[in-house]
């Protein structure tokens, strides 16, 4: 692995120049930001060595590189996933290349079906903390010490200080943003009415097929996480109607606007 992280990061570095402390995941729906960035490089995923290749609708596929609130960005316009065949070490493979390449803070979206009945679709609801049902853990089996610890601590996986500050952002920009818990499965199934049901009582607020994975590797290298969901429909018993993949799309991208802002306030005043 460690040889893989280093031959990809080092042909990205020759092949832009490019160095940044700063890197972006964007999810379904979600790649409008990329026009707020200021691009000096794109590199399709395809062209990257051992990088996987997105397989999703909504997930264009590239690397982007460029200026966003003033600071250099890396951006990851789409992602990988479980339910894509990829294996939890593939589909947060990127997270370890960009930390290779010198990311220190990574900020995560995605499109998420609500679980808390205060949630309304379109909201965008800040992650404030996450529970894992993948029934899969990416740090499984032998750990590479020179990327972090056996045991990775995870009393904060999503940044307290961060988070704070887009407390503070939204309220300035007349954003309600929501905060809550975010629950991850594999997919790709939407959940059902019981399942809805079980993962509310669980303690979720919003749930989604991504994202865990990545915050779990990323802390283990001790990079600064900040997350974030757009709300694109409802698991609230009575709210619950029939969904389409597409469907998320469009309400992920109404209400991306929101999420942009944010994230580039974010960004500007690190």
């Amino acid at each position: 692995m460690l040889e893989k992280i280093k031959a990809t990061s080092n042909y990205i570095l020759e092949k832009t120049k490019f160095k940044s402390e700063i890197a972006i995941i964007l999810g379904t729906g979600l790649g409008g930001l990329v026009n707020e960035i200021e691009i000096e490089h794109t590199i399709p995923y395809s062209e990257i060595p051992n990088f996987p290749v997105s397989t999703v609708e909504g997930h264009k596929g590239e690397l982007i590189f460029g200026l966003l609130g003033g600071k250099k960005v890396i951006a990851m316009q789409g992602r990988f996933h479980f339910y894509e065949g990829y294996s939890m070490k593939e589909v947060t493979f990127p997270v370890r290349v960009m930390k290779a390449m010198g990311i220190k803070t990574l900020f995560v979206s995605n499109a998420s079906g609500g679980l808390n009945p205060k949630f309304k679709v379109g909201d965008v609801m800040m992650i404030n903390d996450h529970i894992n049902m993948f029934g899969d853990n990416p740090l499984m089996g032998p750990n590479v010490q020179e990327l972090g610890p056996r045991f990775p601590d995870m009393s904060q996986p999503y940044n307290l200080h961060l988070r704070n500050l887009a407390l503070k952002i939204a309220m300035q920009k007349g954003i309600n943003l929501k905060e809550g818990v975010y629950i991850g499965v594999a997919g790709p199934t939407f959940e059902t009415p019981a399942e809805y049901r079980m993962f509310r009582i669980l303690g979720g607020d919003a749930i989604g097929m991504s994202t865990i994975p990545e915050v779990v590797v990323a802390r283990h290298m001790d990079m600064t996480v900040f997350g974030i969901s757009i709300i694109t429909d409802s698991g609230v018993p009575g709210e619950i109607v029939e969904i389409s993949h597409e469907e998320v799309q469009a309400v992920a991208m109404q209400a991306e606007p929101k999420m942009s802002l944010i994230i580039r306030e974010l960004i500007a005043r690190l």
